[in-house]
């Protein structure tokens, strides 16, 4: 393990942080692809989608409690939503953290690849006067909330993700869920899914724990920064910003799959 590995990892990690606390969500979204790829292209490691997933999973785990923390005082976090969404995607995470084992690295990718898609799809409806609504006086359908998550939980618990990259656009556009409120919540909820990830990842082998634990130290630095910033910036920039980004991960991750 030379220094290039160590920078590599460490600012793969420190990147999908930073984005994971600004826009509320895991990081997964962007370090899959990243991990998979970034190494390779440098020579300094080759990991298989597996392994990928299994330190993803690591990395969203530290990086929603670092979002979190930040976010703990104020009413941006939704206790009711949180605790209806966590522990449904907490299941549906550990059962498809648990079952990722039995399917191909090429599966794995081309699930990553249509959440992917489908959340870019999500984040282009119209969310008119989503965020004139107060947080006091916001409600939601519970049983529909209950559902998506834990069918969100399945498909990213298969590729180590929290799910949050699917659970913001479904909040905003399905559950109507205001911005800000959207993504302190959500990272709570991720946070929730990771552990269930996490442990069905690790109880089957499936995590290269030296690079997992580099990442965790960037976690750890990047992520409150990134929600410090988010608190300070337009909801509507912060909407159009994480379009752009979900767009630009999916194409790239179907352009290697196709």
């Amino acid at each position: 393990m030379d220094v290039s590995f160590i920078v590599t990892i460490f600012l793969v990690g420190f990147i999908g942080s930073f984005i994971s606390g600004m826009f509320g969500i895991g990081g997964a979204i962007i370090n899959f692809p990243l991990l998979l790829f970034v190494p390779a292209a440098l020579g300094v490691a080759h990991f298989t989608s597996h392994e990928v997933a299994g330190i993803t999973a690591i990395q969203v785990l530290f990086a929603t409690m670092g979002g979190v923390w930040i976010y703990r005082k104020g009413s941006y976090l939704n206790k009711k939503l949180i605790a209806y969404m966590g522990i449904s995607i907490l299941v549906g995470s550990f059962i498809g953290g648990f079952g990722s084992n039995h399917l191909t690295e090429n599966t794995i990718n081309m699930i990553y690849g249509m959440l992917a898609l489908l959340a870019v799809i999500l984040m282009f409806v119209p969310k008119k006067g989503l965020d004139d609504v107060s947080f006091e006086q916001v409600n939601f359908n519970k049983r529909l909330a209950v559902l998506l998550s834990f069918i969100v939980g399945i498909g990213a618990g298969i590729v180590g993700a929290g799910g949050a990259f699917l659970l913001v656009p479904i909040m905003l556009t399905v559950l109507k869920i205001p911005t800000r409120m959207t993504i302190a919540s959500s990272l709570a909820i991720t946070f929730i899914s990771s552990i269930g990830s996490t442990v069905g990842k690790i109880a089957t082998g499936q995590v290269e724990f030296m690079p997992a634990i580099m990442i965790v130290l960037a976690s750890l630095i990047a992520a409150p920064i990134g929600a410090k910033i988010s608190k300070r910036m337009d909801t509507k920039i912060l909407q159009v910003m994480l379009s752009v980004l979900l767009c630009m991960t999916a194409i790239k991750v179907w352009i290697d799959i196709l």
